[in-house]
């Protein structure tokens, strides 16, 4: 069972409640984060959460879970699923076992959304369930992590 989780989510996530709501929901940020540490503190594990728009805060931040003791990662990559082999260099290279969180469906969406250069190597795939992607994952970490 995962006793330290990391939650990161990538670019323009921090506009969710007013980015496209019709795609991304009404909720923040800010109210799915609280939500997951809830979540974490009530199964007695420990949740972290980052976020950035700048793809090389985010690697270095994985590169820091692995120092930090992280037994698992749940990550929305954002638009970086599509283009970032540098970001699945770094998700590899930690061997921390990761869940992909996608709010949308990125298969019934534009062509290029429908590749991520992260999905062969994660333990799950999440996409189209909205904010609700986000407890789902961390409950899957909190019980076979």
């Amino acid at each position: 069972m995962a006793k330290n989780i990391l939650l990161i989510n990538g670019p323009n996530l921090n506009l969710l409640g007013t980015r496209e709501p019709g795609v991304y929901g009404s909720e923040t940020l800010s109210d799915i984060e609280d939500a997951a540490v809830a979540q974490a503190s009530v199964a007695g594990a420990r949740l972290n959460t980052f976020q950035s728009n700048h793809e090389g805060a985010i690697i270095d931040r994985i590169h820091l879970a692995k120092k930090d003791g992280v037994d698992a990662i749940v990550i929305n990559p954002g638009g970086l699923t599509h283009t970032s082999i540098a970001l699945r260099d770094a998700l590899s290279a930690v061997a921390i076992p990761f869940i992909e969180v996608h709010i949308s469906n990125v298969h019934g969406r534009e062509a290029f959304r429908q590749h991520s250069y992260l999905s062969a190597i994660a333990v799950g795939v999440i996409c189209g369930l909205g904010s609700e992607g986000y407890p789902a994952a961390i409950d899957f970490s909190l019980k076979r992590l």
